[in-house]
């Protein structure tokens, strides 16, 4: 149902936010371990060392902080991307960004044997920017220049290329795979504070810029002609939103690996809920994108308990039929 009024639209904001909290909550509550509220009151409350509070307070508050601050990343990089290509389609997963990210990382781990949360992170953002750079030039090939349809198989032939040459790496270091095949997968089990409060410094800043930004980009998607005769420096704009869904999605790699889909699905939710208005698109987009990786992560746990599946192959389950209902039918951005 769309909300319309900004009450409403504020209402929603407010219910979704306390389900994105609900989640978290539930994330330390539900796992294998036998564990309720009230042992997750007292791990925080009145710590004692017991196996139960260790695993509430290191190993599950760890993954809903991550699962929250990397679902709400992917989303509020795929609305970005789709606003400022006009690609229904358009998501970090798709346009090759999480891949180039994942396989500069295998790189180096590789051949330079990093294995440090800062060297991840800063490497997940070069490979993140050279991926975004290629996918642009190459889609910008052609009389018509650059176009969605020309930009979504760009992208969809460079993270085939990133996904071949990073399984070829893989094939050849044993190593190397023991150390990322599972994070190639996408997850954020056994991940620590450590690695989210390396990215938080990048992607705080560029969750806060993105939510100014936004009224920009409501006037960019009236059509470049009137954005500029409005006053608008276009060309800023897009560099800064380039650059934001870089390091939202740069960052969200180092941390989790390339988790698909919350990009493409999640904006598309939050413009039924809100309209097209940017402004109200993007908190959305942060809190609907939070709530659905730290849910698949939830659910995860559980399909094939007591083991684990990675929480990117939940996000590809949920994801895909929402993924082929929307080139099915092609959303309208404008």
């Amino acid at each position: 149902m769309k909300l319309k009024s900004n009450y409403q639209k504020s209402i929603g904001l407010i219910l979704g936010l306390l389900l994105l909290l609900l989640l978290m909550c539930g994330s330390l509550v539900f796992g294998y371990a036998d564990t309720n509220l009230k042992t997750v009151y007292d791990a925080f409350t009145s710590f004692n060392g017991t196996n139960e509070h260790i695993i509430v307070y290191e190993v599950r508050l760890p993954r809903a902080l991550i699962g929250a601050t990397v679902g709400a990343s992917l989303a509020l990089a795929g609305a970005i991307m789709q606003a400022l290509t006009k690609n229904p389609l358009a998501s970090p997963s798709v346009f090759g960004i999480n891949a180039g990210a994942g396989f500069f990382i295998v790189v180096a781990v590789t051949f330079f044997y990093v294995n440090s949360y800062q060297g991840f992170t800063l490497i997940a953002f070069a490979g993140a920017a050279f991926s975004a750079f290629i996918v642009y030039f190459v889609g910008s090939f052609g009389r018509e220049g650059l176009t969605p349809m020309k930009l979504t198989l760009a992208g969809a032939a460079m993270a085939a290329l990133f996904s071949s040459l990073t399984q070829g790496l893989l094939v050849v270091n044993e190593a190397a795979l023991d150390q990322v095949l599972f994070w190639l997968a996408g997850s954020i089990q056994g991940r620590k504070l450590e690695s989210l409060f390396t990215v938080l410094p990048y992607i705080l800043p560029a969750i806060m810029i993105s939510l100014i930004l936004s009224q920009k980009i409501n006037v960019l998607t009236m059509g470049e002609d009137v954005a500029k005769g409005l006053g608008q420096r276009t060309g800023f704009v897009k560099l800064t939103g380039a650059l934001l869904v870089i390091i939202l999605g740069g960052g969200a790699v180092a941390v989790a690996g390339p988790i698909a889909f919350i990009g493409i699905v999640i904006p598309h939710f939050a413009r039924y809920i809100a309209g097209n208005d940017y402004r109200w698109i993007f908190p959305y987009c942060v809190v609907l994108g939070g709530s659905l990786l730290v849910f698949a992560d939830i659910l995860a746990r559980y399909i094939v308990m007591p083991e684990e599946i990675p929480v990117g192959v939940m996000t590809a389950f949920i994801g895909t039929p929402f993924f082929i209902y929307i080139a099915r039918r092609g959303f309208n951005q404008s």
